[in-house]
């Protein structure tokens, strides 16, 4: 029998909208330009639409995506499913991962106190920090969910079967990898994940860090401060920049045969349909972007056109990841 707090991610991914409105962006560092504005607009058209699940992250602009979608869900808090997360900080100019128990809990106060909210709906490991025993931080997360200031609790960029995670940590409800079409390397382990648990993935950088939504064929789009010009962010870059954008081409034929399907609903339709148990998080800066992503709610994928999507993006399979 599922606990609770599982049913809850369970149920997001089996219901109507079964997306999430990534906060990234919201945070205001290297996506261009953002306004503040259209991002609180933004989150109010996604409430409208049916859209539960915001993801941000201390991290995200240190701690200014937290503070804006608190603002944003003001008086409509039970209207959304927060979720955040600890384990990068950022002192002395540089960062690093602390997941001791100590921080996480000083952490969690301050996430609560930028969102305006008395308790995080799923509280999640960002990455570990490869020293602090990995049963304490379990241990600590039950016992915030014992005094009310989480419901539930996750970790992304970890394996949660892996045994030294695993042991005790049945009350685990998400995990959350960088998957989406052209970055499939990850997709044995996932589905692994998802034969040996009842975890919800959500995935990041379900767009490729937007490169799926085809607006960036021309890359002079890009503003000069933005982030997606470093060579890390390899879909933007070489030869891989050229394969993509000839995919999106046989990409827009396929959506073109399914009521004019996006390449934006295309992709995030084919991470649910493709796996189970599966929400994709899409990073959103303007009312249209919810709009476009929620689309996926009329679209489903037919077992021919997964296949087929799935020989298209076959060659992207086995290249390197984003760390």
């Amino acid at each position: 029998m599922l606990s609770r707090s599982l049913s809850t991610w369970t149920e997001l991914a089996a219901g109507p909208m079964p997306i999430g409105f990534g906060c990234c962006p919201m945070g205001g560092h290297g996506w261009g330009i953002v306004d503040q504005e259209q991002l609180v607009r933004a989150v109010e058209v996604a409430l409208d639409l049916g859209v539960r699940l915001f993801d941000t992250a201390d991290i995200y602009g240190l701690g200014a995506s937290e503070t804006l979608l608190g603002r944003a869900l003001r008086g409509r808090r039970e209207q959304a499913l927060i979720a955040t997360k600890f384990g990068v900080r950022f002192e002395n100019g540089r960062s690093f991962h602390d997941t001791s128990v100590a921080w996480l809990r000083q952490a969690l106060d301050l996430s609560l106190q930028r969102l305006g909210v008395n308790h995080i709906d799923l509280y999640q490991m960002h990455y570990w920090d490869k020293k602090t025993p990995l049963e304490e931080i379990v241990a600590a997360f039950e016992c915030l969910v014992e005094q009310g200031k989480i419901r539930s609790y996750g970790v992304t960029n970890y394996d949660p079967t892996d045994a030294l995670f695993s042991k005790g940590s049945a009350g685990l409800s998400t995990y959350s990898y960088n998957y989406n079409l052209i970055n499939r390397e990850r997709e044995h382990e996932i589905l692994r994940i998802q034969r040996a648990s009842h975890q919800v993935l959500l995935s990041w950088g379900s767009l490729g860090q937007g490169i799926l939504s085809g607006k960036y064929r021309d890359k002079a789009i890009l503003e000069s401060s933005d982030r997606r010009h470093r060579e890390v962010y390899h879909n933007f870059h070489g030869e891989r920049f050229v394969a993509i954008g000839d995919l999106l081409g046989k990409l827009q034929s396929v959506g073109a045969a399914l009521d004019n399907a996006t390449l934006v609903q295309l992709a995030l339709r084919w991470i649910i349909d493709r796996l189970p148990r599966a929400v994709p998080l899409v990073g959103i800066k303007r009312p249209e972007q919810i709009v476009d992503a929620a689309g996926v709610s009329r679209l489903r994928l037919p077992p021919a056109i997964l296949r087929q999507i799935d020989q298209l993006t076959a060659e992207f399979a086995e290249q390197s990841v984003l760390p």
